[in-house]
């Protein structure tokens, strides 16, 4: 299919977009490997990947919706559903967790005012869990958007949310 015929079909896919993914599939030996990197940049256009996104971006790369959904899904980084401008990822692996990061989590759910999985209603923040972020050896940590962060104590939440809200500014 052309980009035009794509694009035409309703979906919300910017044709730049349609492009892109109608050349990255070409790359591949298969079009679904193209799928990951397609949607990672959906995510990074949007916020997040919507069903009407992932399903044309399903037909561009020749896969069914719920294929793509089950790959979208899989990942704990790519959201299906909107969240903040920031998502703030706990680490709640058993390190973490033996390291203090409840008390962590505490502080961090009243700072935000939300518990987790909420967003902040400024839409600035979102907070999620995460089974593992690799920074054991920094225990408890955290990942806000691209920066890791740990050990992670609740007398530093203040400063690191704040040092956050001024980076999106």
């Amino acid at each position: 299919m052309s980009t035009a015929e794509l694009t035409a079909q309703g979906a919300e896919l910017p044709p730049d977009l349609v492009q892109t993914f109608i050349d990255m599939a070409h790359h591949e030996h298969h079009a679904r490997g193209a799928s990951i990197e397609a949607l990672r940049l959906v995510q990074e256009r949007f916020g997040w990947i919507s069903d009407a996104h992932l399903a044309h971006t399903a037909r561009i790369l020749g896969m069914s919706q719920a294929d793509l959904d089950g790959i979208a899904t899989y990942f704990n980084l790519l959201f299906r559903k909107p969240v903040g401008k920031k998502v703030i990822m706990l680490c709640d692996s058993v390190s973490c967790y033996i390291m203090g990061q409840e008390q962590t989590r505490e502080r961090l759910c009243k700072k935000l005012g939300v518990k987790m999985g909420e967003t902040t209603p400024d839409g600035e923040f979102t907070l999620l869990p995460i089974v593992c972020l690799g920074h054991c050896d920094h225990a408890p940590a955290m990942l806000i958007g691209k920066d890791l962060y740990g050990p992670v104590r609740p007398e530093d939440i203040d400063a690191i949310i704040d040092e956050a809200r001024e980076k999106t500014q």
